[in-house]
C-alpha cells in the first residue's frame, strides 16, 4: 500500500517538482467540484492554519447566507495534475472544511462520509470497500448530445473511435495514483466506461471526483465534451454507477461464508436486506436529478424493481459470480446509482442502509433470476416486488420521511439536499417541453 504523504512530504515534492500552484478541491452538497488556487508560497500557512473562504459556495443553488469557513488541505491527497503543463506544475489536494472555531463543518459532505465510516467502525468493522463503475458519454460539444461514434458494448475499431481518449485518461489517472482495472465502449453510441479498482470508501469517493475531472479535462483538451448526465439521449441506455461493496474485519471479508450456498455470510445477507428495504428512501441521494428518473425506466438495463439476484442484470442488487468461492472477490453490487450523484453522500447512505440491515438482522428475500421487466403488474404484486421512485418528486417525498437518511447525512446536509431538490423540481415542472408541443399544440 502506498504510504500516505504528510505535509512535510508535500512541501518537499512541491520544491523538487517546481510546483507553482495548488488547487484546493471540495464538492458542494450536490457533488459539483469547487476549487480555489493558492501559490506554493502559501502552502505552509495552509497546512498550519487552513485557508478561509465564503462557505455559501458549498450550498448548491439554495444559497441564502454567507458564512466564513476554513479549508484544511489533506496532504495524503496531493497529486500533480498530469493534463496541465509540466513546467510550473499545477497540483491539487482535497480539503476538509471547518468552522472558524475549528469544528468540522456540518455541510462538508466529505466529513459526512467520515462520520458514517466511524459509525461502521463502532459496530466492529474496519473497512468499507467500494468499487464503482462509472459510465459516461463523449459528445462533440456541451450544447447538444451529438455523438462521435455508433459503437456498442465492447466494440473496437472502427466503431469505437475513443480508445485513445480512454487511454490518455487512464494514463492521467494512474499518474495521480488512481488504480484502473479496465475500460471499454458501453452499450449506447458514444458511451464509455473506465472501471476503478476497489478501495476504501473515503479514498474512493476522492477518486470518483478525480475520475470525473480527468475524463472531462482530457476530453476538453481534445476538443470534445464528456458528460456524466444520467440520460442524455432519448431511446438509448443511460449512464449508471454500479457500486460493488463489502465490509472487512481484521483483514477478512465479513461478507464471505464458504459454507453458504451463495458464499454470503449472515452479515452480507442482512446488508442486502437493508439496502433493499431503504432503496426508495436513499434513491434521492444516489439518483438526485430530474434526469436521473429518465434512466430509471424499464427496458434500458437500469434497475427499477427492488429485487436481488446473481445472474439477473435487471436486479437492483446483484451478487457477482466472477470468482465464486474466493473470499476477497465476494461482494454485492448495487446497481441503481448514477454517476451524477455526490459520491460522499451516496456511499454514506448505502452504508447506512446496509448497516441498518445488520443491526436489525433483516431477512434477505429469495433471489429473483427471471427478467422482472417482462412480468405483469399483477405478477410483481403477487411476488411482493416494489419499485424505485418514478420521478424526482416521488424520491423527495420518500426521503423527507426517512430517519435513516437524515441520520446518515446530518440535519444540515439533509435539509440542504431537500431544499435544493425542491427548487430543481419546481423549475423543471414549469418547463414546456418539445414533447408537449409536438403531442399537444396541434390538437388542443
Amino acid at each position: 500500500m502506498k504510504k500516505k504523504a504528510t505535509a512535510e512530504d508535500v512541501l518537499k515534492i512541491v520544491k523538487e517538482k517546481n510546483v507553482r500552484f495548488i488547487k484546493i478541491w471540495f464538492v458542494d452538497v450536490l457533488g459539483a467540484v469547487k476549487s480555489f488556487t493558492i501559490t506554493a508560497n502559501e502552502l505552509t500557512k495552509a497546512f498550519a492554519d487552513g485557508m478561509g473562504f465564503d462557505g455559501s459556495s458549498i450550498e448548491g443553488f439554495a444559497r441564502i447566507y454567507e458564512s466564513d469557513l476554513i479549508a484544511k488541505p489533506d496532504p495524503a491527497t496531493f497529486e500533480i495534475l498530469p493534463w496541465r503543463p509540466k513546467e510550473d506544475s499545477v497540483a491539487r489536494m482535497f480539503c476538509d472544511l471547518y468552522t472558524p472555531d475549528d469544528k468540522p463543518y456540518d455541510g462538508d459532505t466529505r466529513h459526512t462520509l467520515k462520520r458514517n465510516l466511524a459509525a461502521m467502525q463502532a459496530m466492529g468493522y474496519d473497512i468499507f470497500n467500494v468499487g464503482p463503475e462509472l459510465e459516461y458519454f463523449y459528445f462533440k460539444s456541451d450544447s447538444r448530445p451529438e455523438i462521435m461514434d455508433k459503437g456498442g458494448y465492447f466494440d473496437y475499431l472502427p466503431l469505437d473511435t475513443a480508445h485513445d481518449l480512454r487511454r490518455e485518461t487512464i494514463m492521467a489517472l494512474e499518474d495521480m495514483g488512481v488504480v484502473v482495472e479496465y475500460s471499454h465502449h458501453e452499450v449506447a453510441p458514444s458511451q464509455h466506461e473506465i472501471d476503478l479498482r476497489y478501495a476504501e470508501a473515503l479514498g474512493m469517493a476522492d477518486n470518483v471526483i478525480t475520475y470525473k475531472v480527468a475524463v472531462k479535462s482530457v476530453a476538453w483538451n481534445n476538443g470534445l465534451y464528456a458528460s456524466f448526465m444520467p440520460k442524455p439521449i432519448f431511446g438509448e441506455n443511460g449512464s449508471g454507477m454500479h457500486v460493488h461493496q463489502s465490509l472487512f474485519l481484521k483483514g477478512k471479508n465479513a461478507f464471505f461464508d464458504k459454507s453458504d450456498e451463495f458464499n454470503l455470510s449472515s452479515d452480507a445477507r442482512h446488508y442486502i436486506a437493508g439496502v433493499m428495504k431503504h432503496a426508495r428512501e436513499i434513491c434521492l441521494v444516489t439518483n438526485q436529478w430530474t434526469n436521473s428518473y429518465k434512466r430509471l425506466v424499464p427496458g434500458y438495463e437500469a434497475p427499477v424493481y427492488i429485487v436481488w439476484g446473481r445472474r439477473n442484470r435487471s436486479a437492483l442488487v446483484r451478487v457477482p459470480m466472477y470468482k465464486p468461492g474466493q473470499e476477497n472477490a465476494t461482494r454485492i453490487e448495487v446497481r441503481f446509482p448514477d454517476p451524477a450523484c455526490n459520491p460522499y453522500l451516496a456511499f454514506s447512505v448505502m452504508l447506512a442502509a446496509g448497516l441498518d440491515g445488520i443491526k436489525n438482522k433483516l431477512e434477505m428475500p429469495n433471489p429473483v433470476e427471471l427478467d422482472v421487466f417482462h412480468l405483469t403488474d399483477a405478477e410483481r404484486d403477487k411476488m411482493g416486488i416494489k419499485t424505485l421512485p418514478g420521478s424526482l418528486i416521488e424520491a423527495i417525498e420518500a426521503t423527507e420521511k426517512s430517519e435513516l437518511v437524515r441520520t446518515a447525512l446530518g440535519d444540515h446536509v439533509f435539509n440542504k439536499l431537500i431544499e435544493n431538490k425542491k427548487i430543481e423540481w419546481d423549475n423543471y415542472r414549469q418547463q414546456v417541453t418539445q414533447f408537449e408541443l409536438d403531442s399537444c399544440l396541434s390538437i388542443l
